[in-house]
């Protein structure tokens, strides 16, 4: 509705004006301006500077106002924002190394020197933790299959080593392998729960940012879809007994017990505790063996 003689387009940021080929040339999702004739912006100071004035000048209405947001029927979710605005300003998302940001490495062990080293211990852990429940299964499997499943086991253990237990997921530094669960900065969203697109309260998290936000990460879950304990575990130990001479296809479990082919970020309230009612594909737990020809 403006008239197109003496409208102006600028950035918010800082009020640049926008000739044609520095519009075509700005990234996405960039915030503008646009101005009508005799109108000006001077960017987001501009802002700040009729927020402190109103404080001044008006400070009775600025109080009240801001005591109404705060008792309405939305003044949980408002809450909320303010929380989190507060808990943003102390981020320090960038630094990496101890010295940069030593408030992030207290209550930690002194051979963690940046954030990247303790988030892919941090993994790390997790995945041995893994490991552990499944060997800790070899009671459960048939006496006669019980050799069998140690050596799937041992397979499985060396395979982990020498992907240094996919510390990756959550180390920001190893970009293209962690694509799948994080950003370049270490932000990580919630993938849960399993049954849809995405986490319906849009949960995000960067641990690198603040000791608060580390902390409450070590709270999120690696959920397996196709559940570790009530699906996986015992499917592969029934594999293993009754193979009759098949070659039990480990690597199938193993990237359902290890990897993000079956595993999901979620915020422990989007961690469905209830069964997920998923099992294993039977068409991949035995595969055909390598047949080797005689050369006569």
């Amino acid at each position: 509705q403006l008239p197109l003689p003496g409208s102006r387009l600028c950035l918010y940021e800082d009020g640049t004006e926008l000739t044609e080929s520095y519009f075509r040339a700005l990234p996405p999702q960039t915030e503008l301006v646009l101005l009508g004739p005799g109108e000006s912006w001077r960017g987001c100071a501009g802002d700040i500077e009729r927020l402190l004035a109103a404080f001044c000048s008006q400070q009775d209405a600025v109080v009240e106002a801001a005591r109404r947001l705060l008792t309405d029927e939305r003044a949980p979710h408002r809450q909320k924002l303010l929380a989190d605005l507060i808990h943003n300003l102390s981020e320090n998302i960038l630094a990496e190394d101890k010295e940069d940001d030593k408030k992030w490495f207290e209550g930690l062990e002194s051979r963690f020197k940046n954030k990247s080293s303790y988030l892919r211990h941090s993994c790390e852990s997790r995945m041995r933790g893994y490991m552990r429940e499944v060997s800790g299964f070899i009671s459960n499997v048939h006496p006669a299959a019980r050799d069998a499943y140690r050596g799937i086991i041992d397979l499985m253990a060396d395979k982990l080593k020498s992907v240094k237990y996919n510390g990756c997921y959550f180390d920001r530094r190893e970009e293209e392998e962690a694509a799948r669960l994080c950003t370049a900065e270490g932000w990580f969203s919630c993938q849960g729960p399993f049954d849809r697109d995405d986490c319906p309260c849009k949960h995000s998290i960067n641990p690198y940012s603040n000791r608060e936000s580390r902390i409450l990460f070590s709270t999120w879950n690696l959920d397996h879809i196709i559940e570790k304990k009530r699906a996986v575990v015992p499917e592969l130990a029934e594999a293993v007994k009754t193979r009759d001479g098949r070659e039990v296809n480990w690597e199938y479990f193993y990237q359902l017990l290890f990897t993000l082919d079956n595993l999901k970020l979620v915020h422990i309230a989007c961690h469905k505790k209830t069964n997920h009612n998923l099992s294993c594909d039977k068409t991949r737990i035995y595969r055909k063996r390598k047949q080797t020809h005689e050369i006569s």
